[in-house]
């Protein structure tokens, strides 16, 4: 990583970890996560939590313009990673096969599934104005992001 991104990023989970240190109410923490994420990054129009509920992805607590309440699993960017269990970072979402835009000024996406005792508690969505605005150094600080607040929660949901 660089270390202009390193130290971002390092940063970030530090506040994590200081947010969610004693505190245990999903809802209060991933707003807070998600102010963290969207503050500190930047070229971002959003970034927020999808939950799983009732076999899709329900929108959580979030910052930016109003977004998309529902997605069926599968679909869209989230719904694949969702899926898939697997970080989607795409570079142009107008090319992604079934993309679902919730807003028109996002051209790139990044999603990380949230998996907590092996079972999907979400995802964490991030949208970009900026064309391939996430790389590699992104989905490996985001997941280290989504690792503290998955060990936090280890046991009890």
């Amino acid at each position: 990583m660089s270390t202009a991104k390193s130290e971002l990023y390092t940063t970030i989970k530090k506040q994590a970890e200081s947010i969610l240190d004693g505190e245990y109410d999903l809802v209060a923490n991933l707003a807070n996560l998600s102010a963290i994420v969207f503050n500190q990054l930047e070229d971002v129009n959003w970034a927020g939590f999808y939950l799983y509920k009732e076999q899709q992805l329900v929108l959580g607590p979030f910052q930016g313009q109003v977004a998309c309440i529902r997605i069926p699993m599968g679909k869209g960017v989230c719904g694949t990673a969702a899926t898939s269990r697997k970080t989607q970072v795409v570079d142009d979402v107008h090319d992604f096969a079934g993309h679902i835009a919730c807003d028109a000024a996002s051209n790139s996406e990044i999603v990380v599934p949230i998996i907590i005792d092996d079972k999907l508690l979400g995802v964490l969505d991030i949208d970009s104005p900026v064309f391939a605005r996430f790389d590699d150094e992104d989905k490996q600080g985001l997941e280290q992001l989504i690792m503290v607040l998955s060990d936090h929660y280890e046991g009890r949901l």
